[in-house]
């Protein structure tokens, strides 16, 4: 009877685990759709905004504007985008490798790397093995442009200072539930960003602007960083979610598993007890019909 009861706790147990992780798919899956409308309505934004200002990029000197500056990589920062919370299969840990695998190869190359965290994981999991600044945690929740805007505050006057030489986002690319990507763009030195480097120059959109390409360069520049950042957080958001409603998805599967095979394991052990009592009620009565 003993083992019954031990199987018996344990089935109520994993019907409890079933309950939350099912709780959480559904908190989860909420998110998530709010999450992927708000990324999928300001993709084509940030698409268009990288490709006009690119192409602004390439009609000017870099010496028009100090965002344009390229100067011998030294030192280098990068911002890491990961969750605040965990419970998301491997999402954290392919933003962390991805980071990782950069920081190795400028670290590799001589360079001085300095890490910007946004989000809890990638701060604690970096901040005792490299210079950390100005991260930023418990930021997934809620938040907007305002918060893309704080970032571009701590990466721009330290650029045009000279305080370090490049910039690099790493940040979550959502394909979808399933497929997670991890994606690593150079903000800083612009020319870079937004040009596919197999496309044709002579296919290239060339736009007309008014007034002078300088002018809109110096209201446009610190736009831009804040696009492509508030697209990177809307970006890893959609993906947070989503790989934790498929990750608590699988956990309900596999407890609705393992509660079908406890339940077999409770009722083989159940049915060998009576078994166990048929026979010793069967072995007294011949003994008493002996006697």
């Amino acid at each position: 009877m003993a083992a019954l009861k031990d199987i018996k706790r344990k089935i109520t147990a994993v019907a409890k685990t079933k309950q939350i992780t099912k709780a959480m798919n559904m908190v989860a899956a909420s998110k998530f759709k709010n999450a992927q409308t708000r990324m999928e309505n300001f993709r084509p934004y940030a698409g268009k905004f990288m490709d006009v200002l690119s192409s602004l990029a390439l009609r000017v000197s870099p010496d028009t504007h100090p965002l344009l500056a390229v100067r011998e990589p030294k030192r280098i920062r990068v911002i890491c985008m990961t969750s605040d919370r965990g419970l998301c299969g491997g999402f954290n840990t392919n933003l962390i490798k991805a980071t990782e695998r950069l920081i190795a190869s400028k670290v590799k190359e001589g360079k001085e790397v300095a890490l910007i965290p946004v989000g809890r994981k990638g701060r604690d999991f970096f901040r005792k093995k490299i210079n950390v600044l100005n991260e930023r945690t418990d930021v997934f929740g809620k938040f907007d442009i305002s918060l893309a805007v704080q970032i571009a505050r701590d990466v721009i006057p330290p650029f045009v200072r000279e305080e370090y030489d490049e910039l690099y986002l790493v940040y979550n690319e959502f394909r979808n539930v399933s497929v997670q990507r991890p994606a690593v763009v150079r903000l800083f030195p612009l020319p870079s960003i937004g040009q596919d480097e197999d496309v044709d120059p002579n296919k290239r959109i060339d736009y007309i602007y008014e007034p002078s390409d300088e002018v809109l360069l110096e209201k446009l520049l610190p736009m831009y960083v804040r696009v492509l950042i508030f697209r990177a957080l809307v970006e890893t958001s959609a993906g947070e979610n989503g790989a934790r409603m498929a990750s608590m998805d699988n956990a309900t599967r596999n407890c609705e598993e393992m509660i079908g095979s406890l339940s077999l394991k409770y009722n083989k052990a159940r049915q060998a007890a009576i078994t166990a009592e048929l026979m010793d009620i069967v072995g007294g009565t011949e003994a008493l019909s002996k006697g």
